[in-house]
């Protein structure tokens, strides 16, 4: 690779004026994230609605107000309202109802409301970045028959979460190759920074990592909102993105990801040209301390910063002790970076510098324990705040998916110990190294003396004889560099174990994309056991015996009721007559009504089937809140001779 850069005379002088200066633009790009990082339970979810989800109430609400775990970020089309034939029933204004710790959110609608079934349709920001949606109805008068169906499908999917998840996992791969590649060649392999392969990895790495930002940055309305890739062209939603905590995160990104290129032209410019102009690898270090210092003091700078914009606005700034959680972050993507991206450019070097020095792999061997070291500290912190017991890591989707990110954890550092054992024979024998390596240059000579003799001293004036002779020399060259690297089996080996730890990084960066994607484990088990002290849910059907009299002849009796499964819900409705001798009795009319005077609702009334003789049925039956119901069962013995019995039970 080409690269301009400033005179060697005066890169000491570069690095000093520009360490303190990109230090400043960091501490102020970072101060305004900070300041919108605030406390908050991660994946923000719905915590109470009104109406409630399945209510039925006597009379149209004037606004339906929905409540939140956590601040989240609405707009005016965010809750929407629609009536049995899906028309939009609400006034398009959002409501702030926030007070003090309270998250609370609404929306007006038209008056005079028919009565029927009404479905309300809500989507939000939660706190770490992450689109949540949802949908739920509520009855007036009674409930109805509607055309509304309710969305399958969650917020952030369909076409466009699947080219903004590529995007991000395309983003922490270029992060991971740009950070590892340039700490494999300042502290494992100087001479490095010449060769064009590595020069090519870390190049492509900054243009993959800058193109996912930018990518993210436009499907981010989208993303979050009606899921249409005509709308990543709305500079209106470009707009809104640019206001929130992560369209600041990217933004930063990309003028962090600038700093980054003057880093790369350094490094690639200044820097390998005086690796070129030394001999040895002694003088080579000698001459070039001074410039490495400033180099690896500015890119753990631009590095730290690069990576605390995913801290600063996703699963590490919300939730418990954000303080320490977020530094934790950053470390940990820093310690993957160091690790996994210096392995993609050992496995370069592997495979296309044949030259590359037996000390830079043993270094690269020790940065790598180091890096799993902090990395195995920093996980174990993240995977307790985000779980914080043994259910939640067995028994949701991020404490299995966490698991799988350790199995293959473990399976890498089982392979990168037989890459160690490659690393110690090669340590082991240098004088045999030194000897075959002789010996391949030997014979690389005498390959290029025969393809000197076997090429004319002049270009053919045929331009198709030309070109076959240009691949022939190709050919030649590609033949001469497999045959130096392969020459030696130690190398050989270490190669075939890198690659494989290469491939399982490449699983363990999907995983780890899906993860921040993922509703905490703790989260999780937050919101089931918030449901569960709210409802009590009976372990069977709701059975329970009424007598009765109505005063006339024959008018005693008793009535068995069962309830299935007892829940709030669709219910299946059994009732039992008997006689006062016990026999099933005939009843001329029996009616049931539900009520829950906590909250108003009822009587709903049902008129149940008669399957047999004293035996009435009814399917469907509605119950759309947890609490103490009242049962009326109505029991007409005659014509004129009627009584209503009832109970109170708990419905969960």
């Amino acid at each position: 690779m080409t690269a301009t850069a400033p005179a060697p005379s005066t890169a000491r002088a570069l690095a000093t004026a520009f360490m303190p200066r990109l230090a400043l633009v960091l501490a102020a790009l970072l101060a305004t994230l900070f300041t919108a990082a605030s406390p908050a339970t991660a994946h923000a979810a719905l915590t109470a609605s009104d109406p409630t989800d399945g209510a039925v109430v006597a009379t149209a609400p004037a606004q339906v107000s929905l409540s939140f775990s956590e601040q989240v970020a609405m707009g005016d089309d965010s809750i929407r309202v629609l009536d049995p034939q899906g028309r939009r029933v609400d006034t398009g204004e959002l409501r702030d109802m926030c007070s003090g710790n309270t998250v609370r959110y609404g929306t007006a609608l038209h008056s005079g409301l028919p009565n029927g079934t009404y479905t309300v349709a809500w989507q939000a920001v939660s706190a770490d970045s992450h689109p949540i949606s949802g949908a739920f109805t509520f009855s007036i008068g009674a409930p109805s028959a509607t055309e509304v169906s309710l969305p399958t499908t969650r917020a952030g999917g369909g076409p466009v979460g699947i080219a903004y998840g590529i995007a991000r996992y395309a983003a922490y791969a270029g992060f991971t190759v740009l950070v590892g590649g340039a700490a494999f060649i300042l502290l494992c392999w100087r001479r490095g920074a010449a060769e064009r392969p590595l020069q090519k990895l870390v190049v492509r790495a900054w243009v993959t990592l800058t193109a996912a930002t930018l990518a993210m940055l436009v499907l981010r309305a989208p993303y979050t909102g009606s899921g249409r890739f005509a709308d990543a062209f709305d500079l209106d939603g470009l707009r809104a993105v640019l206001e929130t905590k992560t369209g600041a995160s990217l933004v930063s990104r990309l003028l962090l990801l600038g700093a980054a290129a003057l880093f790369v032209a350094v490094l690639f410019g200044v820097y390998a040209r005086r690796l070129q102009d030394n001999g040895t690898e002694e003088d080579t270090a000698k001459d070039t301390d001074d410039l490495t210092f400033g180099l690896a003091l500015g890119g753990a700078v631009v590095s730290g910063g690069i990576a605390a914009t995913w801290a600063l606005s996703e699963h590490a700034s919300t939730g418990i002790q954000p303080g320490l959680a977020m530094p934790a972050d950053i470390l940990h993507m820093l310690a993957v970076a160091t690790w996994l991206g210096g392995l993609s450019a050992l496995l370069v070097a592997l495979h296309k510098v044949p030259g590359i020095e037996r000390p830079a792999v043993r270094r690269f061997s020790r940065v790598a324990f180091v890096s799993v070291v902090v990395l195995a500290v920093t996980g174990v912190y993240q995977a307790w705040r985000q779980t914080g017991s043994w259910s939640a890591l067995t028994g949701t989707e991020y404490g299995q998916l966490l698991l799988l990110k350790v199995g293959l954890v473990a399976v890498l550092l089982g392979v990168a110990s037989m890459s160690r054992k490659w690393t110690a024979r090669l340590a082991e024998a240098p004088a045999a190294a030194g000897k075959r390596d002789a010996k391949v240059g030997v014979q690389a000579d005498t390959g290029d003396d025969v393809s000197r003799e076997t090429e004319p001293a002049t270009v053919p004036a045929d331009p198709e004889r030309a070109a076959q002779l240009a691949r022939q020399r190709a050919a030649l060259a590609n033949a001469r560099e497999r045959r130096a690297r392969d020459a030696d089996p130690d190398r050989a080996g270490l190669r075939r174990s890198v690659l494989a730890e290469a491939a399982i990084a490449v699983v363990l960066l999907v995983v780890t994309t899906v993860l921040t994607s993922t509703e905490p484990g703790r989260t999780v088990e937050q919101e089931a056991a918030r449901g569960s002290t709210a409802t009590a849910v009976p372990d069977r059907a709701v059975k329970i015996t009424l007598p009765f009299d109505t005063g006339g002849p024959n008018g005693k009796g008793s009535v068995r009721l069962e309830l299935d499964p007892g829940r709030v819900g669709a219910n299946t409705l059994h009732l039992w007559a008997d006689s006062g001798d016990g026999q099933p009795f005939a009843l001329p009319e029996i009616k049931v009504a539900f009520t829950l005077p906590a909250k108003d609702i009822g009587p709903l009334p049902v008129v149940p089937d008669q399957a047999s003789p004293g035996h009435w049925t009814a399917s469907g039956v509605q119950l759309p809140l947890a609490g103490e119901w009242r049962i009326d069962v109505t029991v007409r013995t005659s014509d004129i001779d009627q009584t209503t019995v009832q109970k109170t039970v708990k419905i969960g």
